[in-house]
């Protein structure tokens, strides 16, 4: 389904729900980001801060050093070059590490700047776990039944 078709889903719902106050509302639960107060502008300038501060405050750095640190070694001796391929190969896997882990130790400021927008971080905090209900839902929705022990 294309982002349009849900768009058109979601305001025919509340359009329905506007016209018959009586009539219960089907939806279920909301994401953040169809709410009124998330702008998706506002998202998706996070996205792009949080990629582009993470390259340069984290990935990069983290690479580059990585990199100088494995090169030093090959240098001294105390790690031994490829004999067919040169420090090649080592210097590129330690450029990947230093990048992946570079991005990887940005995620908890992402997750704070989201946060601050209305988004609930939790363990499936990321696309396709949003568990965001609205208030119109939680009070239609049915009551959930007692656990018997």
């Amino acid at each position: 389904m294309s982002t349009e078709a849900s768009e058109q889903t979601v305001k025919t719902k509340e359009a329905a729900a506007a016209g018959s106050s009586s009539a219960p509302v089907t939806g279920g639960w909301k994401c953040p980001l169809s709410d009124a107060h998330v702008h998706r502008e506002d998202v998706r300038k996070i996205w792009k801060e949080c990629h582009e501060e993470s390259f340069w405050y984290r990935a990069l750095p983290l690479s580059l050093g990585s990199m100088a640190v494995t090169g030093g070694l090959i240098y001294k001796g105390i790690w031994k070059s490829s004999q067919r391929f040169g420090p090649f190969p080592k210097l590129a896997v330690a450029g990947i590490l230093g990048y992946a882990v570079g991005k990887a130790s940005y995620m908890g400021t992402c997750r704070s700047k989201f946060q601050e927008l209305g988004f609930q971080g939790g363990p499936g905090f990321g696309p396709g776990s949003c568990h965001h209900v609205c208030e119109e839902c939680k009070k239609n929705a049915p009551a959930a039944p007692a656990e018997q022990p």
